[in-house]
């Protein structure tokens, strides 16, 4: 695979009787607007939000469906960044090191207190 995969809920969703969004998911978009040479890079999947999100447990078995998870590509260098293993795929699935890593790969800011 040869680029980073960003997993995301879409921006609003039916739940619990009522519109939702992710906080998490819209962290992410958040420094995807004030970065958006990395949505060039990545290739985006919005998941649904009823589980299992069948995308993500075909890649990463049925305890890996958080949203946001990014999972990286073949030569994806992490820096620093906890990386998870998952059915031989390396992956990032909380919103402050998806964040951490994009300051490590594109050179973007990190996150304040990280």
């Amino acid at each position: 695979m040869s680029r980073d995969i960003l997993f995301l809920l879409p921006p609003g969703f039916s739940d619990n009787d009522r519109r939702e969004f992710c906080p998490e998911c819209a962290e992410i978009w958040g420094v995807l607007s004030y970065y958006p040479a990395i949505k060039e890079a990545i290739d985006i999947r919005y998941q649904p939000i009823d589980r299992p999100r069948l995308e993500m447990t075909g890649l990463f078995g049925d305890e890996h469906q958080n949203c946001p998870t990014l999972m990286l590509s073949d030569d994806a260098d992490a820096g620093e960044v906890p990386i998870k293993t998952a059915n031989g795929a390396r992956l990032i699935d909380n919103a402050r090191d998806i964040a951490k890593y994009f300051a490590h790969r594109y050179g973007t800011a990190f996150p304040r207190g990280s």
